[in-house]
């Protein structure tokens, strides 16, 4: 099992779905609760459960027992996880240069004039 603070390894879309449903939810869940959240046709209770157990396997979720049954709940919060998650692909795909990332979502139009302005913006009134 890994252990908090240790590198994660990256998420599948299933486990990515799960992490977003727990931390909108703000509250440990069962199983059956995120299987509910899911739109229709829902997944199986089987395939949800395998899921949060390999998000618990890499130390993103815990759980409570509760009733004879567990609530997961997130280990780390959305913000940090973001921010890390960010700085690996920086790292393994951009030389560790942000600059580089960022000079690719220009090349590749996604992002506009005025978002590098409000970019600007934010980092001029940040170093004020």
């Amino acid at each position: 099992m890994a252990k908090p603070g240790r590198k994660k390894e990256t998420l599948t879309r299933r486990e990515e779905e799960v992490m977003q449903m727990i931390w909108s939810a703000g509250q440990p869940m069962r199983v059956r609760d995120l299987v509910a959240l899911y739109p229709d046709p829902q997944p199986h209770f089987n395939t949800v459960s395998t899921v949060v157990r390999g998000l618990e396997e890499k130390g993103l979720l815990a759980h409570v027992a509760e009733g004879g049954s567990f609530r997961y709940y997130a280990v780390c919060e959305k913000d940090d996880f973001r921010s890390r998650s960010l700085g690996e692909v920086i790292r393994g795909y951009f030389n560790n240069s942000y600059l580089g990332a960022v000079s690719t979502l220009v090349e590749e139009e996604k992002v506009s004039v005025d978002e590098l302005k409000q970019l600007i913006k934010m980092i001029e009134d940040k170093n004020a």
